[in-house]
Order: C-alpha cells, then structure tokens, then sequence
C-alpha cells in the first residue's frame, strides 16, 4: 500500500519504520493537517495542535456512547472480531464520560502517587535481581532478560495474577495489540481474537477464585468496590485488567529497548549519564521523546471540528502523530538532538486531558530503576548485536537488544 505521491508519510514501508523522523519533519512543513487516504484518516504532525486535540471534547476514542456505526457513516466490524472488540470497548482507555469517569475513579486508588511509591522497593530489587541475571550470564536480550520481565511481574503482581500464571501474558498482550496498527491483517485480526478470548476466559476464573478467596491486590478491590455500590460489570473488569496489563508494561518495554538503543548510538550521552546518575531522572523523559514507544494516537471526530481552515467532519478519524509532536521544533530545541540533561521536555508520551496515562508515574519509576540498575551493576554494558526493529509502526520497538558485559 503505497502513500500520496506527496507525502513522506508511508508506515507499511521498512525504511520510514526504521527512521519516521525526517519524514515528520516534512509533513510538517507541508501544513497543520494532511488527509491520509489508505487508511482514511487525517494526519496531525504539530505539537501544539496534537497537545490541544487530546484535551478537545469534540473529538472520543469512541463514537457509540452517541451514535450507531451506520448513524455515523462507519461500517461495523465483522462479526469474527466481536471478542477483541468487546474486551476492547469495554476498557476504559475506549470509553469517553460517564463510564470512562465511573471507572477511572474506581481504578486510579491503586495509582496514587503514594501507592505508587510503595511500589518503589519492590520494583528496584525486582530491577536489581534482573540485572544481575544478565551481568552473570555475560550477557543477553535486554528485551527478554530486564526490560520485558520486570514491568510484566509488576502489573501482574498488583492484579494479583499468581506468578505460575504469567508465562502468556505476553504473547497475549503482544497479539492484541497487533490491532492497533494501521490497517491490521486477517491474520493479525485472527490472533488478536484468540488472545483476547483465551485472556478474557483465563480473567473470568481468576474473578471467579477472587470473589471466594479475596486478597490484598488489584482485583479483589474492584470486586469489594462493586460490591459497596460502585457499579462495574464483569466485562468491564476483564477489559481494565487486559488494558491494565497491555497499557501498564507495552510503553515500559519499548521505551527501556529503544532508550538503550539510542543510548548506544550516542556514546557521549552514555558516557555522560554513566559518569552522573543524577542525570536518570532527564534522561528517562528524553529517551521518551526521542524515540517515542506510541507514535500514533487515533480520535474520532464526534463534532466538526476546524483546523487551519480544513473542515473535518463528524465521522472522520484524526491519527495524532505522537513522535512527529515530541520533534517539532516549535517546542523542542535541536528535537534530533539527544540530550539527556534536557529540562524543558514536555513531551506528549504519555498522553493527556481525560486519557493522560492513569500508570505514568509507575511506569517511570520502572524506567528509572532498571536504569539506575543497568549503570550501577553493569557499566561495561555494550551492544552485541545491531538490533531488527519490530515492522511495527504505531507501537514502536525491537525485536530484541542483545547485550554483553565485558
């Protein structure tokens, strides 16, 4: 599927997967808005207008609080994708007020900043132990052997899925997430609808045992939370746990392998950041921005909206284009340069307005400490291997990151 002769926008081509940002870069200049037509879409490049859409309440994540598909010119999906599209729906990552509000509230107890920062323990040893793995192995996957396994145990850990359960939780997270690309194959389709009823069924017994046998995690307090009142379906728990888990450990992981990447192609910046691990907490936010783990965030236009004197109509999809905004040089000074001491960083990505990130806060103390653990317990931490990037566009990553310690 090729892109308009016009435009550099092409995320079916290995080439701009590899490196999108100069083709950002064009698509800038090229004005506010550009209509996308293989994937029907308008294209939104600029920071401030990206920034400003996520907050806007003409646009959702979701059409059906207000219309039916037919009601506002959209297809329905077939039929064989009922189970994703139900776990999906039902998450609250997909739903706009009162039911995304409703479950939010109840949700966000568990990631408040304080809870959250008792976490910090658990998750530095976690992160210590990981580390240590590797250093007395010489060496390894960083994606399998640090940067995948600590934020899974975490979010699993807080569900209160037992750790002889985890094994799948991966593999399913990974294929559901296969739906998110633009434009996703059958067989993409395909096996996104069995991990979300093989997910779905293994949640409904965990439920199940928890309603008889609660304990002190994440699930049982939504059980008890709806059973004081406060109203949450079935579905909608098994949907916030998918979303939970797919959402709380998919930015770690790409962001943990893509810094360390960048890192290693930077050895000043490395050397910089090995010489003062003060720098960890700067440094976590710009390897966020500069290769950004979600580089593609989709709205549907609920009301028209304006932009730059383009009308986009009720019914239209706008796809925000996350890296493109965390390199415009409106906001960021020299965006293509990595600078882990950069302070004026206010990248977008972990979102904003109603859906900003409810696990944004845990998800940096995990960046921070398997960092922090990295340079602490392995300083001679050096590439073994040029990485393959995943084919994958809007969730942006690598196949894997083998490292040695000398």
């Amino acid at each position: 599927m090729a892109a308009p002769s016009d435009l550099a926008f092409d995320p079916w081509d290995p080439a701009f997967v590899a490196d999108p940002y100069p083709a950002y870069a064009e698509l800038r200049e090229q004005g506010r808005v550009r209509y996308f037509e293989p994937t029907d879409q308008w294209l939104v490049a600029h920071h401030a207008d990206v920034s400003a859409l996520l907050r806007d309440r003409r646009l959702g994540r979701t059409y059906q609080h207000r219309f039916g598909h037919e009601e506002f010119g959209r297809t329905p999906p077939p039929p064989e994708h009922e189970p994703f599209h139900t776990l999906n729906d039902h998450g609250m990552l997909d739903l706009e007020p009162p039911d995304h509000t409703r479950i939010r509230r109840l949700v966000s107890k568990a990631f408040t900043p304080r809870t959250v920062e008792r976490l910090r323990p658990y998750v530095e040893r976690l992160a210590g132990e990981l580390v240590d793995g590797l250093v007395a192995a010489g060496g390894g996957d960083l994606l399998r052997d640090v940067a995948e396994p600590l934020p899974v145990a975490v979010i699993a850990e807080m569900l209160g899925i037992p750790e002889s359960d985890r094994a799948p939780l991966r593999p399913w997270s990974a294929d559901i997430c296969g739906m998110y690309e633009l434009n996703p194959s059958e067989e993409a389709a395909a096996k996104a609808v069995r991990a979300s009823v093989e997910f779905s069924d293994y949640l409904r017994d965990l439920i199940a045992e928890r309603r008889k046998n609660p304990g002190d995690d994440l699930i049982s307090g939504l059980i008890a939370a709806h059973d004081k009142g406060d109203r949450l379906t079935e579905q909608e728990m098994i949907s916030t746990c998918v979303l939970l888990l797919n959402a709380g450990h998919e930015a770690t992981v790409n962001s943990t392998v893509n810094g360390w990447w960048a890192l290693f192609r930077h050895p000043d910046q490395l050397a910089a950041l090995r010489a003062d691990h003060s720098l960890v907490p700067t440094a976590v936010e710009e390897l966020m921005r500069y290769d950004t783990p979600l580089q593609l965030f989709e709205r549907w236009v609920l009301d028209e909206i304006e932009i730059d004197g383009q009308v986009i109509p009720r019914g239209a999809e706008i796809a925000m284009l996350f890296g493109s905004a965390n390199h415009d040089p409106a906001v960021f000074a020299d965006p293509s340069r990595l600078d882990l001491a950069r302070r004026d960083n206010p990248h977008i990505s972990f979102s904003a307005g109603i859906h900003y990130c409810i696990g944004a806060p845990l998800a940096r103390i995990e960046l921070a400490a398997s960092m922090t653990a990295l340079l602490d317990r392995a300083p001679t931490l050096r590439l073994a291997a040029e990485p393959v990037r995943k084919p994958n566009f809007v969730i942006r990553g690598l196949e894997g990151l083998e490292v040695e310690v000398a």
